[in-house]
């Protein structure tokens, strides 16, 4: 790797940390600068994992007075996020990287809508009984999990979707534990792809360091935002997403 291939990498990694913290999707910053510098679509994908991972837990740091609002939930939803990283990972190093591309549009896309309309759906499902249910919670949040384990392209927009919807808790607790399940499905992941030797370790190191620094950032710049600005930026870098990858 030369220094320009470093500097890209620690670049695209401070980017991503911010914007992971904010609202998610930091994953089409960092997964077209390693495959720039010459890492195959899995290889890129597994290094991008792990390189992500210090960020989430600083982002996660900055957010614990609002973790400690909602431990019991933390605590909860900790099982489906792990288990749905172990599923997911061992997807993508077993099925075709190429057939669920195809359709990772079309699910930030809906969670974009689903984002943007988060406040009139909360209104008409406010009187349905059961919405609110540790079940559904935990289904939903196993299929994030196992979506963000497999490739994990704005399933930060997602999460913030969901919990945003089915939680009756602010934008900004949403929003911690969003951080939070995130760092614990991308470590679940990241536990099975340092084991399949997928990863480049000198690329993830560099991106780690700068990941750190600029998901503390993120978090700090995220708690500043009033929910309305929060949803924008989340709604922005998930159609962002969506058109990176149908032009890839």
């Amino acid at each position: 790797m030369t220094l320009l291939d470093g500097a890209l990498l620690a670049g695209a990694a401070i980017g991503a940390g911010i914007v992971n913290a904010v609202a998610g999707g930091g994953t089409l910053l960092t997964f077209p600068a390693l495959l720039s510098i010459g890492l195959s679509p899995v290889a890129a994908n597994a290094t991008n994992t792990l390189a992500l991972w210090p960020g989430q837990l600083s982002s996660a740091f900055a957010y614990g007075r609002h973790l400690k609002d909602q431990r019991r939930l933390a605590i909860s939803l900790a099982v489906p996020s792990v288990l749905g990283g172990l599923v997911g990972s061992q997807l993508v190093l077993r099925l075709s990287e190429r057939s669920f591309e195809l359709v990772v549009p079309w699910l930030i896309l809906v969670a974009c809508a689903l984002l943007a309309a988060q406040t009139l759906i909360k209104k008409a499902l406010s009187g349905v009984r059961g919405i609110d249910h540790p079940a559904i919670l935990w289904l939903v949040q196993l299929g994030v999990g196992i979506y963000g384990g497999y490739f994990g392209a704005a399933m930060g927009i997602m999460m913030m979707a969901a919990l945003g919807v089915l939680l009756p808790s602010s934008q900004q607790h949403a929003n911690a534990l969003k951080v939070l399940f995130s760092f614990l499905i991308n470590g679940a992941a990241a536990f099975c792809f340092l084991g399949s030797g997928k990863v480049a370790l000198v690329a993830a190191a560099v991106m780690a360091v700068a990941n750190t620094l600029g998901g503390f950032v993120g978090a700090r710049l995220a708690q500043r935002l009033p929910p309305a600005g929060m949803r924008g930026v989340a709604v922005a870098v998930g159609l962002y997403a969506a058109l990176r990858l149908w032009v890839r």
